[in-house]
Formats: structure tokens, sequence, C-alpha cells
């Protein structure tokens, strides 16, 4: 029997399978401790041990989200610009987290160098009412396109689609402009082309999307879905986080405490854990820890030594666990939709 008349038991993740995301989506699983086990770099299936029930399968980052879409795998990470495009069936899907942490770009309006005076898409509007005909647009995402320009007052336009490089279409003249994805921006100063400002069509990075059905239908995959948000949210939270210790002479942990609370960053996530120190002296010292934003441990390190506090020794943090994760409640929201 197919798999279409044959219920499938097999729960399905499915990654890139090529280029940088490829490489980041691994990096990222398997700092989290969700380890991809690929015995064979040519197979496009995978393990993650501490997920026994989850197979992992590598397709292109168009085909997973019709994948998803269509129900043959349960998740996929994916770019959000590509989700977005391409997700015209939004009830198929719900987003578990639009925000990995990498493949970060933006979808922008890009238009020669050489026109000088166009910086603004209401620049661009005036001379494109100027020209009588429909504005020459090439790019690889037409729906987000032809929304961004409408939104912006341009209705006349003319779509080229095109799956090869699109920076070369303006120079040989078969298009006006290109919408296409920016990182760094070196390939467009190389070919003499410029964004505009307020060009930004979409932020984009890599995101967690499931097939809705197959979330309401199988308590397996909703199972399997609170562990990916456990353990990706609080790796992901931990990521930002460092872990502070001091030891800090005092009266009491409550004075210590107080003294803590005046200052601006050492109060902790919900306050400093404070804990006294076994001496040979009769001073009294009590050992502090607490976690910090990484941009904030300079300051941090700067108030401890306020309130007195030394020996201070600062560790990563690999998980900071919720009592439950809000993307996990988000998501049972969503289902009820």
């Amino acid at each position: 029997m197919s798999e279409q008349t044959t219920p499938r038991r097999e729960i399905r993740l499915a990654l890139p399978s090529k280029g940088r995301m490829a490489e980041e989506v691994i990096e990222l699983l398997n700092k989290a401790g969700l380890h991809v086990y690929k015995p064979n770099p040519r197979q496009y299936r995978a393990v993650i041990p501490s997920l026994p029930n989850l197979t992992v399968l590598f397709q292109r980052s168009g085909d997973i989200i019709t994948s998803v879409r269509d129900g043959s795998v349960d998740f996929g990470i994916t770019g959000w610009d590509i989700f977005t495009e391409r997700s015209a069936e939004h009830g198929a899907f719900v987003t578990l987290l639009q925000d990995l942490g990498f493949g970060h770009c933006t979808l922008n309006v890009i238009v020669p160098e050489a026109w000088t005076s166009i910086l603004s898409m209401a620049q661009l509007a005036a001379w494109h009412a100027e020209t009588a005909r429909p504005l020459r647009v090439a790019t690889k995402f037409p729906t987000l396109t032809e929304a961004f320009f409408q939104a912006n007052g341009i209705t006349n336009i003319q779509m080229i689609s095109a799956e090869g490089t699109l920076e070369i279409a303006p120079t040989i003249g078969y298009a006006d402009v290109i919408v296409d994805l920016v990182s760094t921006g070196t390939t467009l100063r190389d070919n003499r082309l410029k964004t505009i400002d307020d060009g930004v069509v979409l932020h984009s990075q890599a995101c967690l999307v499931a097939n809705r059905q197959a979330l309401k239908q199988r308590p397996d995959v909703l199972a399997v879905a609170r562990q990916l948000l456990e353990i990706i949210v609080a790796y992901l939270r931990a990521a930002e986080n460092v872990s502070v210790f001091a030891n800090i002479r005092g009266e009491s942990p409550k004075s210590i405490a107080a003294k803590m609370f005046d200052k601006s960053v050492i109060g902790g996530l919900q306050g400093p854990t404070i804990s006294q120190v076994i001496t040979h002296s009769d001073e009294s010292w009590y050992a502090v820890h607490l976690v910090v934003r990484k941009e904030q441990l300079g300051q941090a390190i700067l108030e401890l030594r306020e309130i007195g506090g030394s020996g201070v020794v600062v560790s990563p943090v690999m998980y900071i666990f919720e009592e439950e994760p809000q993307a996990y409640q988000e998501m049972l929201a969503a289902l009820e939709d």
C-alpha cells in the first residue's frame, strides 16, 4: 500500500541539504545537544540519538516548505524568506520558532548604483510614474515583492522570474530593478548596485515550522515538538548569558542582596543565589551566583567590585529552562485557531 493510504508512524524533521544554512543548522543542533548522526555524507537520512523516534531528512530549502505543507514531513527548518514566500496556505503550518539565530539576511529592493536620485521607494515610484510603462522587476520572491510594491504605490509591475544570478539583470537590460536577498552587500557593490533605504521587504533568518494537522492529530508529534522547543529555546536563551560567581563579605544574605538590588545589572534573572562560605576566620563571607547577559558582563564585574565582591569566576551557560517555554504555549494557542 502507498504512504497516502497507510498512516505514517515515522516522525520526520527536514533540514537543508546544502549551503551555509545546512552547516549552521547542524552546528546549532549539535551545540544544543541534539547531535545529528549521519555516518555517510551522501545519505539523505540521519537520526538524532537523543530523539530516537525522530528521523532527519535532508532536502532543498524550498522543498522543505512543500513537504511540511503536504504532511510528508512533520517539522522543517528553513529560511523565513522562503517560508513566507511559498506558504500561501498558511493554515497548513504552525510556526514554532521564527528566530533560530542564524541565516540572517534581508530581502531588498535593489537598483543600479548610477541612479543617484533614487534613494527611497517614493522616489522610485515617482520615476516609474514618468516612464508610462510597467516596472520590470526580476526576483525569486514574486509574492512578497508584488505585495511590497503595491503597498508602496507601485502597481504597474512586470514580474520577471529568474532562478539564476539576478545581479546582471539591470546591466543587460531585461529588468529595471531586482529584489533579492542581501547579507553583506559585497556582491551588490561588485556589480554596481545599491539597496534603497526604505526598500527592505523582509528581515529573515532560519525558522522552525511544523505541519498543523500532524500536531493536532498525533500526540507523538506534539510530544516531539515540545522536546524540540524545550531544548532549542533553553539553549538559545543560555547562549545570550553567562554564569557569574563571586565571594562577598557581609552581615547576612539579605544585606548583600539589598546592595545588589540597588545596582542595575547584578540582580540576576529572578534574584541572586547567596550561600554562606565556611571560613577559617570569624569573618562572614558569602558566595553569590547570578546569571547576566553577555553584553552586560563588564558592568556586572564593576558592580560586584563596588559592593566588595572578589574572586569573580565567569562560566558559560548551557541551558536556561523556563517553567514552560512561551513558544510551546504559543504553539498550543495556534492549534486552537
